[in-house]
């Protein structure tokens, strides 16, 4: 079975709680991006309707001076060049805008997916279990693993499956590389719920 030094295990420990508090502060900085973003979405509708009403004024303004000089003509071709240049700075705030919600988006599928495991009945193949609570390998936040109390040990755990066939078949890739010890158990709610068939 590999073996890993006391040290190396205290630093993974230091690793995965600065990664902790990072996670926290990327959910922070999404709740706040979240906020701009419905702030943003406000602005550009409340621009699009001014921009909207600005060029059917514009467009009217136009027909209605039709009759006029041709100088109050050419100054109403003017007009118009000036809304269309408009328009144009406002489409491209409004492409910048949906990338970053598609950006955002992605951000919170993420944050949504690792709530749904915290939910729903997972599989994941123990490999170690410890007494010292304060070794921890990976950050739970970045990593398909689990770091969870069942008293009176901490038991580690790789891979999140849905279906037990697919966490036996990793086991089984564990066993064939020297954790001869590993075996699958079913987990929700972060909490271990039994030990599972290994084949």
């Amino acid at each position: 079975m590999p073996f890993i030094e006391e040290s190396d295990l205290l630093d993974l420990h230091k690793d995965i709680d600065k990664a902790q508090i990072i996670n926290e502060r990327l959910l922070d900085q999404i709740k706040f991006k979240n906020k701009d973003l419905r702030k943003i979405r406000l602005q550009r509708n409340i621009l699009l309707g001014f921009v909207g009403l600005f060029v059917i004024g514009t467009l009217a303004f136009t027909s209605f001076t039709a009759g006029l000089s041709s100088k109050q003509r050419l100054e109403a071709q003017s007009n118009v060049l000036f809304s269309l240049d408009s328009l144009d700075v406002i489409k491209a705030r409004i492409d910048n805008l949906k990338k970053q919600n598609q950006e955002l988006s992605l951000v919170k599928e993420f944050y949504l997916a690792k709530e749904f495991l915290n939910k729903e009945k997972i599989y994941s193949v123990q490999v170690k279990s410890f007494v010292d609570n304060n070794v921890t390998l990976a950050s739970e936040a970045l990593t398909n693993t689990l770091f969870v109390k069942t008293n009176p040990f901490y038991a580690y755990s790789l891979g999140n499956y849905e279906t037990l066939e697919e966490a036996q078949k990793f086991r089984k890739f564990l066993v064939q590389i020297g954790f001869e010890d590993a075996f699958v158990a079913s987990y929700k709610d972060g909490q271990r719920i039994k030990i599972e068939d290994p084949y």
